[in-house]
């Protein structure tokens, strides 16, 4: 994924004629992010992997250096930023879910180290799951999951142990899908007749799993350009109000959900009338 949001500014940047210095630094402490900032070799910088309060950020607001970030903070209404509606988009698989009729929704979150970290789209989608979950008067069960497949066969064995009748779920981790599948296989639960799968991914590893996955697109060649277009003008135009860009795409349905079924011995007993109600019926003969 962040492949694909740094070769996206790449070519947006060419188009701009900017050539483009990557630095993986996820501190401003890192020698990387020094050298690149202190040591003059950039014009401006491009904030990716957004955390809710970010020392990158302070760093280059005290310093007055151009900068925007794709993702949003504490600091947001002082710069430009792009962003996904991670909030928004959680909220709506969960409405996707129960127009199917599912009651039992889990949520599957990013790790716990970035979870408490504080990466905010980590916090945004939790935020807008448990959001909605209270708007459809449903029971919220979220559960942190590192990056990875084995991961993913994990927090599913964690999800149906909590709770045998979940009959679906919503992710936002896209390197644990794999491994959720593989989970739902292994106790026997077909995607999507017996359970249902709805997430937030880009498209390549929506269409790499069976069947494939819907869900809300990550368009970052899209957010990528956008993060251009802001550094420069922020850098032509250094006392324009900044921008601010949410975007919100739909949910493309695929093949991973259904209409639910309750899981077999999930279903309340079913409730007989007094027949003392009914003093009108013949009384029966043994």
């Amino acid at each position: 994924m962040q492949l694909a949001f740094i070769g996206g500014v790449v070519e947006a940047a060419t188009a701009h004629d900017y050539d483009v210095w990557v630095s993986p630094a996820d501190r401003a402490g890192d020698s990387s992010f020094r050298r690149m900032v202190d040591g003059g070799r950039v014009a401006g910088v491009i904030v990716m992997e957004i955390k809710l309060e970010d020392d990158r950020v302070e760093h280059l607001a005290r310093a007055g250096f151009p900068y925007v970030t794709i993702g949003r903070n504490s600091r947001a209404e002082e710069t430009s930023w792009v962003d996904l509606d991670f909030a928004g988009l959680a909220r709506g698989c969960v409405y996707h879910l129960a127009d199917l009729g599912h009651r039992r929704i889990a949520f599957v979150n990013r790790s716990e180290q970035l979870f408490e970290s504080g990466y905010g789209f980590a916090h945004l989608g939790l935020e807008g799951y448990t959001k909605a979950m209270a708007e459809q008067v449903l029971t919220p069960n979220a559960y942190l999951c590192d990056d990875e497949v084995t991961a993913g066969e994990s927090v599913l064995e964690r999800i149906l142990l909590d709770d045998p009748s979940t009959t679906s779920l919503v992710t936002m981790n896209e390197a644990a899908l794999e491994g959720l599948y593989r989970g739902l296989l292994r106790r026997g639960r077909n995607v999507p007749r017996d359970f249902s799968v709805v997430g937030v991914a880009a498209g390549h590893w929506a269409e790499q799993v069976n069947p494939q996955l819907t869900a809300a697109e990550i368009p970052a060649k899209e957010m990528s350009r956008v993060a251009v277009d802001l550094i420069v003008r922020r850098l032509t135009a250094p006392d324009s109000t900044p921008r601010h860009v949410l975007l919100k795409p739909l949910i493309s349905l695929r093949a991973s959900t259904g209409p639910c079924r309750p899981v077999p011995g999930s279903e309340p007993e079913r409730e007989f009338p007094d027949l003392d109600q009914f003093p009108d019926l013949p009384d029966s003969e043994a």
